[in-house]
């Protein structure tokens, strides 16, 4: 089916980016769309990514008026890919530490057995690369933290490089939820777990930034276990 998929892109200050993620997607997946949310990226990303909408059909720019944050840049992203009919929607960050490779085997997942496929670190073949001991730490104490507090088995709670079904996201209540950045990703897992859906982790390896800076911070992370109490009550 072509352009069964939508990849929702979140940018803030991501233009050389842009260019190179956007094509190496479409050589690996040549039929998906892809929807670039930028929040008004003072470096000019959004101009760059009308540059490359203007010239490729398959790609798309939802223009936001400021930094408005990861969890309702991809509910944006959720609204306009149901509205347009798209049978999968995926989320995936710009900077190549979500490799486009992984693609093809993520939609042919979840056209076949489930209704979420999370690209996982915590699997076995996942992993991460140019990761120091400290963000390794963080990352998989925070998420054996987060997945102990609120009861289900998925490895990789904080990951953002995921397939849903139309269905699963015309059945959340997405207006409900109210997380950003890592929380955000912990809330949406839970609330697909608890609704019953199948979910499946397949092994990725997330490999950090190529161009530009992280936008993680231990700061960042550790907000986002406090919000776990609160998605565990809020969200049941």
């Amino acid at each position: 089916m072509q352009h069964e998929a939508l990849i929702i892109i979140p940018t803030y200050n991501e233009r050389d980016n842009v260019p190179a993620i956007s094509r190496a997607i479409h050589e690996t997946v040549p039929d998906v769309h892809v929807l670039f949310v930028d929040d008004n990226s003072p470096d000019g990303t959004g101009r760059v990514a009308d540059e490359l909408a203007a010239k490729d059909p398959r790609i798309r720019v939802l223009h936001r008026s400021g930094k408005l944050g990861l969890g309702t840049a991809y509910l944006a992203g959720f609204r306009h890919g149901l509205q347009a009919g798209y049978p999968y929607l995926i989320e995936m960050d710009a900077d190549f530490s979500h490799d486009p490779k992984y693609l093809s085997e993520m939609l042919k997942r979840a056209r076949e057995s489930c209704d979420v496929v999370i690209g996982s670190r915590y699997v076995d073949g996942g992993g991460t690369e140019n990761w120091g001991l400290g963000r390794k730490i963080i990352s998989f104490g925070g998420g054996l933290y987060a997945r102990t507090i609120l009861g289900i088995d998925i490895q990789d709670m904080t990951a953002g490089f995921i397939c849903y079904r139309r269905h699963v996201l015309e059945t959340l209540d997405l207006g409900a939820i109210r997380s950003e950045g890592y929380g955000f990703q912990i809330e949406l897992k839970y609330r697909v777990v608890k609704a019953g859906f199948r979910v499946e982790e397949m092994p990725i390896v997330f490999v950090d930034r190529r161009v530009g800076q992280s936008k993680m911070s231990k700061k960042i992370f550790l907000e986002a276990l406090t919000m776990v109490w609160k998605i565990r009550f809020s969200a049941s």
